[in-house]
């Protein structure tokens, strides 16, 4: 007798739209996983019965969770040692892991486990106070995160005229080490100024990267970079590691040159992209792991 065809069952699963990224050494991050990758995990991206308990959750179907394709691939990884569990590395697969009380790594990135936790990066717009509410009535942070359910706080700010990348956080501790100097965590500006000649003084790039004195201390680009001029204005890009009060613009301002426009299109390993001005986005597992790890987390 024949037996009747099997239904397959449906994904739950909606692939999200492709998104190019870049991780922190600039390659290409890879696409997101296919639909048949998905089959490994019955078509659902949730704990199912048996997974999660007093002993924890499947180390593969968390890392797949995160974003590191199939259960295969994330066997792979396990496989190859490149996975640790609370500081030791893990090749044996099967292991089960609680995900409220212990820290992975991938490659030396931690994953956050905590869903509760939420980091996105915002193309904050020039004229825009980098406050969540302003008692002068000027535009501030708070219209452009209506759309998340947690409250979010921004780490260190962009002066009024300025645009580029912020990052909002509720996670206290990974704003904290950001902002904190000890951890050097660098930005990347590109940075607009008018000419006085039609070629372009080289000196300043030089003076940028020897360092520049200013009323509080001096002030040294990591980097410092000429990306265009037309003989009447200039774009350089510089990377700094400090977070003081309009720093870049006093730096400039001290060469005789203030700047006309300022965008910063870095932090640490989140680029700016193609975000447009006024938008938002949650950072990738790979991002957020990579930003985590070089604050020591």
């Amino acid at each position: 007798m024949t037996q009747p065809k099997r239904r397959r069952r449906s994904s739950d699963f909606t692939a999200p739209k492709q998104i190019r990224l870049r991780d922190s050494d600039g390659a290409d991050r890879p696409a997101p996983a296919k639909d048949e990758d998905l089959e490994d995990f019955g078509g659902s991206w949730g704990p199912e019965p048996g997974d999660q308990g007093p002993t924890g959750e499947r180390l593969q179907k968390i890392l797949a969770r995160a974003g590191f394709g199939s259960r295969r691939a994330c066997e792979a990884l396990i496989a190859t040692g490149r996975v640790a569990v609370d500081g030791e590395t893990v090749t044996t697969q099967g292991v089960r892991v609680d995900p409220e009380t212990q820290v992975v790594h991938v490659d030396g990135r931690r994953l956050q486990l905590d869903d509760t936790k939420l980091t996105i990066a915002l193309h904050k717009p020039p004229k825009v106070m980098s406050t969540m509410d302003d008692p002068e009535g000027r535009r501030s942070l708070s219209e452009f995160v209506e759309e998340y359910p947690v409250r979010l706080y921004h780490v260190g700010r962009l002066d009024y005229e300025t645009e580029g990348l912020l990052l909002l956080t509720n996670d206290g501790e990974l704003a904290h080490r950001l902002m904190h100097p000890s951890f050097e965590v660098s930005k990347t500006y590109v940075c607009r100024f008018d000419l006085d000649a039609p070629e372009f003084p080289r000196g300043i790039l030089k003076r940028l990267r020897d360092g520049i004195d200013l009323e509080d201390g001096s002030a040294t680009a990591d980097r410092a970079a000429l990306l265009a001029h037309n003989g009447s204005e200039a774009l350089v890009e510089i990377t700094i590691h400090e977070g003081r009060n309009r720093i870049v613009r006093r730096m400039f301002e001290a060469l005789g040159h203030p700047l006309t426009g300022l965008v910063r299109t870095r932090i640490g390993p989140v680029l700016l992209n193609d975000l447009k001005s006024g938008q938002s986005r949650e950072l990738t597992g790979k991002e957020l792991g990579t930003l985590m790890a070089s604050v020591g987390l």
